[in-house]
């Protein structure tokens, strides 16, 4: 095969007239050749940290959207499904995804529960890290958000951290906020990376200290244009990933919607294109090409070096998408899961209280960290129930494990007005996680995902809308565009409903990660992750 067009050669800072020879999969030459092309071919872009299972979708049906946008490759921590399936729920993420030409590089999740305030479906020990750790399928340690099992020198996360020292793959961080002593501390470690930056002076502290810095732009948690301004002196040193992308997301765009809008900013074109599409390949040994000749051939057609607009996208030297259209072929795959909860009575939701001051989660856009603020519950006949007026709204997380009553708290800026709002997506031990109006609509909604074993759903009185995710109880069994459709129309219910959040799905998700501070809901109670402890309802 051979293909024509302007050649980007990112590591020589050079575009040329050429053409390129592809022989079982490989590039055997690319020569300067005089054409009239005016398409440019470039290596592909690569989500240098994505969640797969964010997306809803399993790996197959990911790659049938991504490809569409010119990702060849994803840097894939599996430790959603690893929280409720274990290892089992790994090698079910790494063998789906062998079935598509799409290059997913795995890790071995680090923190599998992500901290035992929470209850998981599933434990991964340091034992079962190294057993990860010496497959050849299994490329770094996926992010170690136990940063204070780091800091106090917990012996179990330093023995997983040096396993992936033993077999020489690299570290993934998580370490939000974290600055001075304790981040030097936790780069020692051996930890490479972190995609938890939000603001540009611990990004460019983190940097300095010599660890990579992702720009993350998720469908939640968005942090571009607090970290872009880094780029022109540490583009060597920097990726972009997702982290966690919902299936309406990833229809429209992927890594090719922020290299463009890094250029329309005015960066240096070779420096953006190096930070998409190379760092990832050489931080974590992947087995992508870079566009020179003997690698495999994995590149992209795109129409401009402006907006990015993918043509064609080849792996492996085969054509998995041309103009719109994806030529990944849809492979049959097994639905694993972990539901044993049975469905809930309206009383159990119930708070008794005389409390003339709470303590309320503030939600923020476009962050996973949240605020600890206080309020004046609303008290109607010695129950506190949701403040529609102030925007105090009450949330709880229900064990899907085994039945165990609910856990219940209050939340601030998901603005419904009526209805409730539901989700087993909900990071990292994915539990149902509901917000709602009454405790008759959050009952509903809790049980509807009761009843399908998993999904999102939106409640108002008799209107209900649902997406079953029977997969783990965090992904679809139907392919990424329905998939897409239904969460749109489920989204579009709940702002319908009053929320004003631009993903009120997926900020719904995190408010149950304990890692990101501060004040979380896990199905055992509120958390504090300044003090990284439980605390109470009431504010004494």
């Amino acid at each position: 095969m051979q293909i024509q067009g302007q050649i980007v050669d990112i590591q020589n800072r050079n575009i040329y007239s050429g053409e390129i020879t592809v022989e079982n999969g490989k590039i055997t030459s690319i020569t300067p050749k005089e054409h009239m092309i005016k398409n440019y071919i470039l290596p592909g872009f690569v989500d240098s940290h994505i969640h797969i299972e964010s997306s809803m979708l399993v790996p197959s049906e990911f790659a049938k959207l991504a490809v569409l946008h010119g990702t060849v490759g994803t840097i894939s921590d599996p430790h959603e499904i690893a929280n409720v399936l274990g290892k089992d729920g790994v090698h079910y993420m790494i063998e789906n995804g062998k079935k598509v030409p799409l290059k997913f590089h795995f890790g071995a999740p680090s923190c599998v529960p992500a901290t035992f305030f929470e209850t998981a479906g599933a434990v991964i020990d340091s034992e079962q890290i190294k057993e990860l750790m010496a497959s050849p399928d299994i490329y770094y340690l996926s992010e170690m958000m136990n940063y204070p099992g780091v800091l106090f020198d917990d012996e179990e996360v330093l023995k997983k951290i040096a396993w992936a020292k033993h077999f020489n793959k690299p570290v993934d961080g998580h370490a939000p906020g974290l600055r001075g002593a304790p981040i030097e501390k936790y780069i020692a470690a051996g930890i490479s990376t972190d995609h938890e930056c939000f603001t540009f002076d611990e990004g460019a502290e983190k940097l300095s200290l010599g660890m990579k810095v992702l720009i993350r732009e998720g469908s939640a948690a968005k942090n571009f244009e607090a970290l872009i301004d880094l780029l022109p002196d540490n583009f060597e040193n920097m990726m972009f990933c997702s982290d966690d992308k919902h299936p309406d997301d990833l229809i429209v765009g992927h890594i090719n919607l922020l290299c463009a809008r890094a250029v329309a900013k005015g960066f240096d074109l070779f420096k953006i294109l190096q930070m998409a599409c190379i760092n990832p390949v050489k931080h974590y040994s992947m087995n992508i090409g870079l566009l020179q000749k003997n690698d495999v051939a994995d590149f992209i057609v795109v129409e401009d070096l402006t907006n990015f607009k993918v043509l064609q996208t080849y792996i492996d030297g085969e054509l998995v998408a041309e103009n719109g259209k994806s030529f990944v072929k849809h492979v049959e795959f097994d639905k694993p899961n972990n539901f044993n909860t049975s469905k809930k009575e309206i009383v159990e939701f119930e708070i008794g209280s005389s409390a003339s001051k709470i303590r309320v989660i503030e939600a923020l856009e476009g962050q996973l960290i949240t605020n600890e603020i206080h309020h004046k519950p609303k008290i109607v006949n010695g129950k506190i129930v949701s403040d529609v007026e102030n925007d105090i709204l009450k949330m709880a997380v229900v064990n899907r494990y085994e039945n165990a009553p609910p856990a219940i708290a209050f939340i601030k800026n998901f603005g419904l007005k009526k209805g409730a709002i539901a989700s087993s997506v909900a990071h990292d031990c994915h539990n149902i996680v509901v917000v709602g109006t009454s405790d008759e609509e959050i009952c509903k909604a809790v049980n509807i995902l009761i009843e399908n074993q998993g999904g999102v759903c939106a409640v108002n009185g008799n209107e209900t809308k649902s997406l079953a995710l029977p997969v783990a109880g965090i992904m679809s069994d139907k392919d990424g565009w329905e998939t897409g459709k239904l969460y749109q129309e489920i989204d579009a219910m709940s702002k319908q409903l009053g929320s004003k959040l631009k993903a009120p799905f997926m900020t719904l998700s995190f408010m149950a990660l304990l890692v990101i501070p501060d004040l979380k809901l896990s199905d055992k109670g509120l958390f504090s992750g300044n003090s990284f402890s439980f605390v109470d309802l009431e504010v004494n």
